[in-house]
Parts: C-alpha cells; structure tokens; sequence
C-alpha cells in the first residue's frame, strides 16, 4: 500500500517512515524543499530477482525519473548521492565475439598453422575429416581456427561494460542537479565474477562509484562534523575501503553500514532528514536514526519494506 496519497507541508508525520510503493510517486507527494541528503543504490540491471521486471529502455526510465523528480524535493544547496557501479556484463547481440587463442593452456599439439597446412592439401575436407588427419578432435579443430571454446558459450551473444557514470550526469543536468563530486568504494574483488585463470583478461569487480550530486544552493560546511582523523582518513578521500556484506542473507545486493555512515555524516547534519528511493533492507535509513537524523524510505517489494522498517527501528 503506498501512503500517503498526499503529504502536505504542515503534516509532522510525512519522515521516519518507510513507504512501500513505486519510487516516483511516492516522492511526487513529498513537500518541496525538504530532503537534506539522498543516498540510494538503484538496480544495476545485472539480472537480480528483484530488477528482472524491468528491460533496459525501462530500468533507463526509471533511473533518469527518480533523478528528475529529486529536483523539487531536495533543499537548496542539498546533495543526492548515488552508488552504482558499470553494467559489466552487458549482453549486446552486435558486439564481435572474443576471440581468444589460450597459448598457455593448450594440451594438444595441433596449431592453427597445421589445420591451414591440411586444408590446402585437402580444401573440401570438414573439420571431423581434418581431425582424423590430424589426429586430434574436431572440437580443437574449431577452437584452433575460430579462436573460440566450443564448449564456452559459443552461441551466446558476445557481453561488453557499458559505462553508467556519463547516462547519471546527462539525466541528472536536465534535472537541474550538478555532480560535484565522485568516491570509488573499493571492496573485497568479487572473483565469482571475473576468475584470473578465464579465457580472458577482464579484472576482477573489487570496486564501485559513488556519484555525488548537487543542488545549486549554499552549502553549510561543517569541518567539525567529523573528525580530524577521519578527514584526513576518508573525508577528504577519493577512495574508500570498505569491505562488502559478507552473507547477503537479508537482502540480494546489501550495501555496508560503513558505507551509508560515511555519507550520511559527510553530507548531511544531525536532524536534517535522509532519504533512500531503493531502500531494500534499510541500510540507509537505519543509519540515519542511528546517526539521529530523520528518515525516509521507499520500497517497492512490501517484504523488504517490512525488513527495512522492523531493521530501521530496532525489532
């Protein structure tokens, strides 16, 4: 159930909630001018239960709206935070396949230059014939001459990174909203993702952007919101290190309280109110109470809202 239908200014009750319901038009019914900071970590649309609704064109959609509609509610001089990282994976049907000759790991003998030595003597030869003459497979006969594993997804649409960074500008300048600034959250590599020893030399996935945003307007520098220590430690840092959630047993893609803490004291004041459109299992706003600052959050799936509120006050 999505509530309010309409929150209007003089409500007390409108923050330290968590809504469940479609992330624009909740936020369409929130008072102008009264979001101090926006933290959130959309979809990536890399193929989680929770974004499967969505196709690209739709998780495009939903993405550069959520960034238009923080325009009216953010406060003059306020930052929207986004964390999110490339599209590693994405599948493009048009893309050249990869072509790769493992010269390390080859356990036959037969070279390239020995299968084209055959085909000359015998150009109407297939490949099963080119094996028995060469005496080896015909699946090494194809992976010789095609730079390619038969047995590695040979059918399968070749995949690219696609870079995300440059669509959250464009969206978030027609908004009206500037990026101020940037911070690389560098965590544990995700070898699942990207092995050293694949057919490939794509790195592993050990980091992610933080995208910060601003709304033109004065901006209260408080150097005493955080430590001396801390400044010199992460405050004033381009990279943060901070490890990933080791066991996402409460939600699919759960962010560290770290994180969340660090922007939160960073871009906000205590009593200023925080707000999460994605807020999944409530990292961000159980943050914020802790930090004592007031909070919304916005869920669409009414499991992880029920989590994110029982974890945001404590039961």
């Amino acid at each position: 159930m999505i509530m309010p239908v309409k929150v209007k200014k003089y409500d007390l009750d409108w923050f330290n909630r968590i809504y469940t319901g479609d992330a624009q038009e909740i936020l369409r019914t929130l008072p102008d001018d009264s979001i101090d900071l926006s933290f959130w970590s959309p979809p990536y649309f890399v193929g989680k239960k929770y974004e499967a609704h969505l196709t690209f064109d739709g998780w495009k959609e939903l993405i550069a709206g959520v960034i238009k509609d923080h325009t009216r509610v953010l406060k003059d001089g306020a930052f929207m935070v986004v964390n999110i990282n490339d599209i590693l994976c994405f599948v493009d049907a048009d893309m050249p396949r990869f072509l790769a000759n493992n010269v390390t790991n080859k356990k036959v003998a037969v070279s390239r230059d020995d299968i084209l030595k055959v085909q000359r003597q015998f150009p109407d030869a297939n490949r099963y014939e080119l094996a028995k003459l060469l005496g080896c497979s015909e699946q090494t006969i194809q992976r010789r001459t095609e730079h390619n594993n038969v047995r590695g997804g040979k059918q399968s649409p070749g995949t690219k990174v696609f870079i995300v960074g440059g669509l959250l500008q464009e969206w978030a300048e027609k908004a009206g909203l500037f990026l101020y600034d940037r911070r690389i959250w560098h965590k544990d590599p995700c070898w699942a993702n990207c092995q050293w020893h694949s057919n490939s030399y794509r790195s592993v996935d050990e980091f992610e952007y933080l995208y910060i945003f601003w709304k033109p307007g004065i901006v209260e520098v408080d150097r005493e919101r955080i430590g001396k220590e801390e400044w010199a430690e992460w405050g004033s840092r381009a990279v943060w290190n901070i490890r990933s959630v080791t066991r996402n047993n409460r939600h699919e893609c759960e962010f560290p309280e770290m994180l969340a803490e660090r922007v939160i004291r960073l871009f906000s004041a205590p009593g200023g109110v925080v707000i999460d459109p994605f807020a999944g299992s409530g990292t961000t706003t159980a943050m914020a109470r802790r930090l004592k600052r007031k909070y919304i959050g916005i869920e669409r799936i009414a499991e992880y809202a029920k989590l994110a509120e029982n974890r945001t006050n404590g039961i």
